[in-house]
């Protein structure tokens, strides 16, 4: 049975953000798949672009080992996120408000990005991450 852009979608945010889980974050996607952050600049922590599931894998794991930084821990009873389904049946985009808990200020963080995803057989083919680099760095 084939998944739900849904289910996809939480599967992919649960490996990724919330358990920083790089071999669950590659299963996500299909052998071949694609991982891209466009806006990154060449050279930064954040990878800019992985293509296949073992280099998507062993760069995320590396990137996972890095400190969160102080106070950046996104905060999940705050943040959503809106899934768009496209006229392409493996085609979804998703609207993301991430908040950031204040780091000992008495105000949060707020940012927003936008994730396109291309699927294959219940698996991410390709994925954009559109966010400012700044967030990573």
């Amino acid at each position: 049975m084939s998944r739900t852009p849904q289910e996809i979608f939480q599967s992919y945010l649960y490996a990724g953000t919330m358990s920083r889980n790089a071999d669950a974050l590659a299963e996500s996607f299909t052998e071949d798949g694609v991982f891209e952050a466009p806006l990154m600049p060449a050279g930064a922590a954040f990878p800019r672009r992985l293509v296949g599931r073992e280099e998507i894998r062993t760069a995320m794991a590396a990137y996972y080992e890095e400190p969160v930084k102080e106070g950046r821990a996104p905060n999940f009873e705050k943040s959503g996120y809106v899934l768009h389904t496209t006229s392409d049946p493996d085609v979804f985009i998703v609207e993301i408000d991430t908040v950031f808990d204040g780091d000992g200020e008495d105000t949060d963080t707020a940012v927003s990005l936008v994730q396109i995803f291309r699927i294959r057989d219940g698996k991410i083919a390709r994925l954009r991450d559109y966010f400012a680099p700044e967030l990573v760095s």
